[in-house]
């Protein structure tokens, strides 16, 4: 903290999904020669205790513009080179544009989405396996979910230094309900500060998509190694109901056309026979 007045911030933020693949893309890009990690490095750390971001925007905002500017290498190692953090809360949480906005109104905006309904399954089973789900059904969750976020929504924006578990991590439906969740960025932001990849077109061909995003970086192209189509945080899949997959797909339907309009793109979860998992497993 004592040299953060020659530490600039972030270059790109990686706003997002959570369990839609940020991680895998963020170490991704970590394997360009001029994308720098955070300050203590994210490489030295094992895999299974890597950082990719600080949570600023959501949930440590009060620990000021110096103690996240600490986080970041110092502005003489940065020439010609770029450094950036995410967080797959950004997206979903009510006061991050408005706070990036106002901090790092010039930040280039990086976002994964995935299938929203593989995407919420996977935070579930995400949270069952860390003992922090007390539901034993992803059925059950969904039905609690409504009397869960109640209210929290409001209370976040009231009260903003409030920590809301249940609008982080029992967010399962809602979280993927994308559309008004980046049309809230976009009222902060400018559409050219924006690159949004699909999950699915991410996990198919890896260089591709990290080569269009360090373009939209500024930076050149640069080969990546065959681990990164690898999925950080990946579990193996299971089995979702059809019944459940048949509510959800209905309930996203609205908000997947709005969020195709607003990108002007069709998904790869809205095309026949491409809807479903990424590479056979849950991810991060």
């Amino acid at each position: 903290m004592l040299t953060a007045p020659f530490r600039a911030g972030p270059d790109f933020l990686l706003i997002g999904a959570k369990r839609g693949g940020s991680t895998s893309l963020y170490f991704a890009l970590l394997e360009h020669p001029q994308v720098l990690p955070l300050f203590p490095s994210a490489r030295l750390l094992p895999k299974d205790n890597h950082t990719k971001g600080v949570h600023y925007f959501d949930s440590h905002y009060s620990m000021g513009d110096v103690w996240y500017r600490s986080h970041f290498p110092a502005t003489a190692r940065r020439a010609g080179k770029v450094v950036g953090e995410g967080s797959p809360y950004y997206l979903f949480h009510p006061l991050a544009a408005e706070r990036a906005r106002r901090d790092v109104p010039d930040v280039k905006i990086l976002l994964v989405l995935r299938d929203p309904i593989e995407r919420a399954f996977s935070h579930y089973r995400e949270r069952r396996r860390q003992d922090a789900e007390e539901l034993d059904t992803f059925e059950a969750a969904l039905a609690a979910e409504d009397e869960r976020l109640a209210g929290e929504h409001d209370r976040i924006i009231a009260e903003p230094g409030y920590l809301s578990y249940a609008h982080e991590q029992q967010s399962y439906r809602a979280q993927g309900e994308y559309a008004p969740h980046l049309r809230r960025w976009m009222d902060h932001f400018p559409a050219e500060q924006f690159h949004v990849l699909a999950a699915e077109d991410f996990y198919a061909d890896p260089q591709s998509a990290c080569d269009d995003v360090a373009r939209f970086l500024g930076l050149r192209p640069a080969p990546l190694p065959p681990s990164v189509a690898e999925p950080w945080n990946a579990a193996p899949s299971s089995k979702l109901a059809d019944g459940t997959r048949r509510s959800l797909a209905e309930h996203y339907a609205p908000f997947n056309a709005d969020l195709e309009a607003l990108l002007d793109r069709e998904l790869p979860w809205t095309r026949p026979g491409l809807a479903g998992h990424v590479s056979g497993t849950e991810l991060g």
